[in-house]
């Protein structure tokens, strides 16, 4: 399995509206995407902290497929207008610690 992990931090007062988008909107697209496995968003419990948008994919080629395609790309800038700075994306993959375990 391979994680998409963004990094997202909002203006202030745009939080409510950017999780709506992100619930009604970009969560049904994204678990539409072949192989994606799961798709929420972690609230940090210290808010300080960015808000991380997780991604869950079967492979690798699933997840690099869904990048290449655009609908990432056009997912972030659906909700560009409420970030305090630009997000980051890391992607993790799961195999290597699950083959060592």
């Amino acid at each position: 399995m391979f994680v998409r992990l963004t990094y997202l931090n909002f203006l202030p007062g745009k939080l409510e509206e950017a999780k709506r988008i992100y619930n009604n909107d970009l969560v049904p697209i994204v678990k539409q995407q072949k192989g994606n496995l799961d798709c929420k968003m972690l609230e940090p419990t210290d808010t300080s902290d960015d808000y991380i948008s997780m991604t869950v994919w079967d492979s690798k080629e699933d997840a690099d497929a869904y990048h290449a395609s655009g609908v990432y790309k056009q997912l972030v800038d659906r909700v560009r207008h409420t970030y305090s700075k630009d997000p980051v994306l890391k992607v993790y993959s799961t195999q290597s610690i699950m083959e060592h375990a």
